[in-house]
């Protein structure tokens, strides 16, 4: 690719101040139910959260109950849309403690779940209590994410690759929350303490007690409400929906009161206000969370054994709790004037999550075109229901963004600004429909050669002479970066047979890229500019590293020939001799099929002699081995084969009845210990599948 795209470069932005500090580097279409503006893009949305008395959303408005004031002035109500967003949980097989994560994903259903960037402050959280940070933002991903929303999970200091791209994948966003490490400034008052004994044999009567820690305290408090700016103004390309940031932090601990003896004081004012600004703009709501609970001194008076005998100075428990009040205010002032809430004082957090939650999930999105003034200027809002006995929460206001001059030095890009606005979209964009699956193969090393697979329906093209299929893809590594890419152009001059099959059928393009071992989000996105449509898909990717453990496996890639009459445009050769059809998306089949499936095992052992057994099972949803196939295959047989078996078996679907199935291929080595590689694919059988593509 010739250019980083927003998306990717979020990661990176955010990283900046934790750089500055010295530490290691750290619009889609709306959807269905949302407003839809044609002829200008300046509007002003805002999400109104109305309840009754008992605290239940009411459904039953309609835009004549609302009224809209902007600086006092009655608004024109232009789009009204009620959203009423469900909560799903994870379909997992009834035997498996935990959902199988799938290896095709899709943009086939649009996506109607909830947007969330948590961002966990490490430069806010004491050491002592990085614990408790993990556990309050783990239990909110376990307990309160639904397998139909994304998040995306940001550090305010640390190493880049501790950040999680959007995903609704939760071992990913719990592997981000666990590289939480609390880099809190001591308190002010254990410092001045300090300094008190540490100065008292020179100190003269009236001499300040100044905090040596002032100017990092300053320092950490900018940089956390720049990251929280940040990520608000990169949230405002998300349009239609609410947007929320859950801000896992023990608060802004600054004394901003004492402007002339605290130097940043002014300073952080200021950013608190940009942030807010930035914040209703983007209309987005901040949620504070304070995971101390509820708050004593124990931790920071543990390690003061005396405070100054000099109570002029005002250091002591007083000044502690003082401290504790303001850092909690910057949370509640960050929160109301975006409309959320902050959760302070709590042991247990679990109604205050279920209350952002239900705040997500069902509201009021109201829009309307603002009278023309100048950028920069703060608004108010007012949001009014005209029914009794309901209570209505919306953002505050917003401020005109100042207009940047267009940038010259922009570089030429080969992708169209429609397939570049949806790889920039955080959100998969619907309308032409795309399954896609990626499988590691061991490469050139340190690479693994990595197969990527998309197929995209037949009724959403429309193929005609000259026509173009434009379809890109990108890996984005752990740090934000991007790691691999390439830009398809293809033109449909098709034959009348197979101009027929692709649009009843569909069309599957087969690529490859080499990528080191890591952690990877691949994006797609495709254009057909006959007909306009336009899709995209995120997919979340491990890359093995095939040069450590004994024995290791490949992805397991599948055929059939219920999908063998999907047209190809490039196939694999690589795949060509080794399975009987082009490698396939489609994961329901008929009881008529013949499923073949091929996967690669690696062994390092291979110069000692011994014999490893490959072994196929499908199991049932209720945990019922209904199929099994096993080979033996011998160290010798490695000589000339990269350290690795291939491995085909052909798996006929006429025994399995209709229903859920697991199928796995696990290797185990006969060799010491017996080391063992798996991998799993949820997959179904029906009566009749329906023919690719549809």
């Amino acid at each position: 690719m010739t250019r980083r795209f927003r998306t990717a470069a979020l990661l990176i932005l955010l990283a900046a101040p934790a750089l500055l500090a010295g530490q290691t580097p750290a619009p889609p279409p709306p959807p269905q139910q949302s407003p839809t503006f044609k002829v200008r893009v300046d509007y002003v949305e805002v999400d109104a959260l109305v309840t009754d008395r008992q605290g239940q959303f009411v459904r039953d408005l309609s835009k004549e109950d609302f009224q809209i004031l902007e600086d006092g002035k009655p608004q024109t109500i232009a789009n009204f849309s009620i959203v009423d967003i469900p909560i799903e949980r994870a379909d997992r097989p009834l035997y498996a403690a935990a959902p199988i994560e799938p290896d095709v994903r899709s943009n086939e259903r649009p996506f109607d779940g909830r947007v969330y960037v948590m961002v966990i402050d490490d430069l806010h959280t004491l050491f002592g209590r990085t614990n408790r940070v993990k556990v309050a933002a783990r239990q909110f991903i376990q307990n309160n994410l639904g397998a139909n929303d994304l998040m995306a999970v940001v550090h305010t200091a640390g190493p880049t690759d501790a950040n999680q791209e959007f995903t609704s994948n939760k071992r990913l966003l719990l592997a981000a929350v666990d590289r939480v490490m609390g880099q809190k400034v001591q308190s002010a008052t254990l410092s001045k303490t300090q300094e008190y004994y540490n100065t008292r044999d020179q100190r003269q009567a009236g001499d300040p007690l100044n905090d040596p820690d002032e100017a990092e305290r300053g320092f950490k408090a900018r940089s956390t409400l720049a990251s929280l700016r940040n990520v608000s103004d990169w949230f405002a390309s998300v349009r239609g929906r609410r947007k929320a940031i859950l801000f896992v932090s023990e608060g802004i601990d600054y004394d901003i009161n004492d402007v002339f003896g605290n130097n940043s004081a002014s300073t952080i004012i200021d950013d608190t206000r940009d942030l807010i600004a930035s914040a209703t703009k983007a209309n987005v709501a901040i949620y504070g969370i304070d995971p101390r609970g509820l708050t004593g001194l124990g931790d920071e008076s543990i390690t003061v054994q005396n405070f100054p005998d000099d109570t002029s100075l005002g250091v002591g428990t007083s000044s502690l709790y003082n401290e504790v009040r303001l850092s909690q205010d910057s949370l509640r002032t960050i929160s109301d004037e975006t409309g959320g809430f902050a959760v302070v004082n709590r042991n247990q957090f679990n109604t205050a999550f279920d209350r952002i939650v239900q705040d997500n999930s069902s509201y009021y999105v109201l829009a309307y075109y603002p009278p023309t003034d100048k950028p920069g200027k703060f608004h108010k809002i007012d949001v009014r229901v005209t029914r009794p006995g309901v209570t209505v929460r919306a953002r505050r206001g917003y401020a005109l963004p100042k207009v940047k001059a267009a940038s010259t030095a922009a570089k030429p890009s080969t992708v169209s600004a429609e397939v570049r606005d949806a790889l920039d979209s955080p959100i998969p964009v619907s309308g032409l429909t795309m399954h896609v699956f990626a499988a590691p193969f061991k490469g050139t090393a340190p690479n693994a050669s990595v197969l990527l697979g998309v197929e995209m329906r037949g009724r959403d093209l429309k193929p005609a002479a000259n026509d173009k299929l434009e379809l890109s893809y990108m890996a984005i590594d752990a740090q934000g970066k991007v790691r691999g890419g390439n830009t398809d152009a293809i033109t449909m001059n098709l034959k009348p047979e197979t101009k027929a099959r692709v649009e009843q059928t569909g069309i599957r393009l087969l690529n490859r890229v080499d990528l080191p071992p890591g952690r990877y989000q691949l994006r797609f996105a495709a254009h057909d500019t006959n007909g306009g449509n336009i899709g995209s898909v995120l997919y979340d990717l491990d890359v093995p590293d095939y040069s450590k453990g004994a024995l290791s496996m490949s992805g397991v890639v599948l055929s059939s020939m219920s999908a063998s009459g999907m047209p190809t445009a490039r196939p694999d050769e690589q795949l060509r001799d080794v399975l009987p059809g082009a490698p396939i998306a489609l994961r329901t089949f008929p009881r008529s099929d013949i499923v073949a499936l091929f996967a690669e095992v690696y062994d390092a052992d291979g110069d000692k002699p011994h014999k490893v057994d490959i072994v196929s099972t499908i199991t049932s949803d209720t945990g019922q081995v209904v199929f099994k196939t096993d080979e033996e295959r011998d160290s010798a047989d490695l000589a000339g084969k990269r350290g690795g078996y291939g491995y085909m078996a052909k798996i006929p679907m006429k025994d399995l009845p209709p229903g859920a199935y697991v199928l796995k291929v696990e290797a185990k080595s006969r060799l010491g210990a017996g080391a063992t590689a798996a991998r799993e694919i949820r997959f179904a059988v029906g009566d009749a599948a329906a023919a690719p593509g549809q």
